[in-house]
């Protein structure tokens, strides 16, 4: 049944499909309007459905959020107001205004002819925009709309990958995503390179001057990103979500991740927005066989979070590791869903979500693992642990194995409690104080997850800003200069 929350973007897109289209790339174009019916069909998701119980996006939708379909610009230069300092980790670093990549005054234009050494002489030559010229030879980090608009034989190739994950009739905040998203990041990795640095990529969240013209006070932006490594091909990823405005923020988000046969891919995603932000995540990965995906999810600052984690085992051999931890007080919710797909045979998936809840927060996770038929010898193993500091903190754990195969490992579990009274009256022995011990703890608690990163430098700096955050000190991130 379609209601109002639904009703307004069906409006909008049949009023604004021309101006939509106008400032987007054919290839997204192409799945726009199968997107809208499939939305104007299905419509917001009720509490009633399993996946979305204990998150109710009827009612986060509801407000009359504007949306820069015209594309605006957004006066903000990230490279001189922004620095996000993670001391000893040098990365290729990127900038999202909004939902739309940030190209720059200093961008280079680089030649095309070293991307794919099998393309033929029309390629080589072509001229393709891209942030910085530091990436290995072939790497491609850029502008949807502007990548998107060459018509040579790999960009094509690169484009039909573009919404086959994402499925538009199976989630609506997918299809109204798709039918709304005018720009994305493009991330592709040719065979065998492997990305020594790691590419970081700060999502800001910045509302239009207050002298532009249709400015709304509360703002909606649809990110997009795609995601291609081939065969052998090596990637760590750190997204960064932040805020530059003391305003209400509806951010829905797309991520499509195609890791190839042995490749490699580390993808980190890290939330310190601030608690007038909502954040909907959806993200789809496809793994082929001996593949390896590290998956993080940490969230230190928000408003309302809804992370969706969709990954698939389509070849023999593959394993994962997905890992999420979640810091929340006041009347902050954060709710965690991920469905892993046992296709095949001989894969391995590993789950380990920590949350620590304190005043009204909310917290939720769901995760599903489904073995399907003839996925003989899967191993999989997931765990959720919470802890509550208040009577009003809030924690619903659902972890569900559904299995179809007789010859698997396969293990879940869930726990919900407080700090341990023992382990405080120990440490107040000792002259430690009551606050002090309980910081200790949590921190221990959620260090584990922590301890699971890959990056170290990364690992280091979250044990800090962690922290700061049980110590009430952390609202940004250190070294940013957006929001004093």
């Amino acid at each position: 049944m379609i209601g109002s929350s639904e009703q307004q973007y069906i409006e909008l897109y049949e009023q604004a499909r021309d101006m939509i289209c106008s400032h987007a790339p054919q290839p997204m174009n192409a799945v726009r309007d199968q997107a809208f019916e499939d939305f104007r069909r299905k419509g917001f998701p009720s509490k009633k459905v399993e996946r979305y119980k204990y998150t109710d996006l009827q009612k986060l939708f509801e407000p009359n959020y504007g949306v820069n379909l015209s594309r605006l610009d957004i006066p903000v230069d990230p490279n001189e107001a922004f620095h996000c300092d993670v001391p000893n980790l040098s990365t290729l670093l990127y900038f999202v205004i909004n939902d739309a990549f940030y190209k720059g005054e200093k961008s280079e234009v680089r030649s095309l002819k070293s991307e794919v050494k099998s393309e033929k002489s029309d390629v080589r030559g072509e001229r393709i925009p891209k942030a910085i010229t530091k990436l290995p030879e072939g790497v491609i980090v850029g502008s949807m709309k502007e990548l998107f608009s060459h018509h040579s034989p790999l960009i094509t190739h690169l484009s039909e990958y573009y919404a086959k994950l994402a499925k538009t009739d199976e989630d609506a905040v997918t299809a109204l995503n798709t039918m709304l998203a005018q720009d994305g990041l493009l991330v592709y990795v040719p065979r065998n390179v492997k990305v020594d640095r790691a590419v970081q990529v700060i999502n800001i969240l910045k509302a239009p001057p207050a002298n532009a013209q249709h400015v709304v006070t509360d703002l909606m932006v649809n990110r997009r990103v795609l995601i291609i490594l081939e065969e052998g091909a090596e990637l760590k990823m750190l997204f960064c979500d932040h805020t530059a405005d003391d305003r209400n923020f509806l951010a829905t988000q797309v991520i499509e991740a195609y890791v190839g046969e042995n490749a490699s891919l580390d993808l980190y995603c890290l939330e310190e927005t601030h608690y007038k932000n909502v954040r909907v995540s959806n993200v789809y990965i496809d793994q082929q066989a001996n593949s390896r995906v590290n998956h993080n999810v940490i969230t230190l600052h928000n408003g309302i979070t809804r992370n969706k984690l969709d990954l698939t085992f389509s070849g023999e051999g593959a394993e994962c590791q997905c890992y999420g931890c979640v810091i929340a007080d006041k009347e902050q919710h954060v709710d965690n869903n991920t469905l892993i797909v046992h296709h095949v045979p001989h894969c391995t998936s590993q789950e380990l979500y920590k949350y620590v809840l304190d005043d009204k927060a909310l917290g939720a996770f769901a995760g599903r693992v489904l073995v399907e038929h003839g996925a003989q010898k899967t191993s999989s193993q997931m765990v959720n642990q919470n802890l509550t500091a208040t009577k009003d903190a809030r924690m619903f754990t659902q972890p569900m194995l559904e299995i179809y195969a007789d010859d698997v490992k396969c293990s879940h579990g869930s726990t919900v409690g407080q700090l341990n009274d023992a382990a405080l009256f120990y440490m107040r022995q000792r002259g430690i104080s009551l606050q002090e011990a309980r910081l200790l703890l949590q921190n221990a608690f959620i260090n584990e997850v922590i301890d699971k990163m890959q990056l170290e430098p990364l690992r280091d700096r979250l044990h800090y800003l962690v922290e700061k955050r049980f110590r009430g000190e952390l609202n940004k991130c250190e070294g940013c200069r957006l929001c004093r």
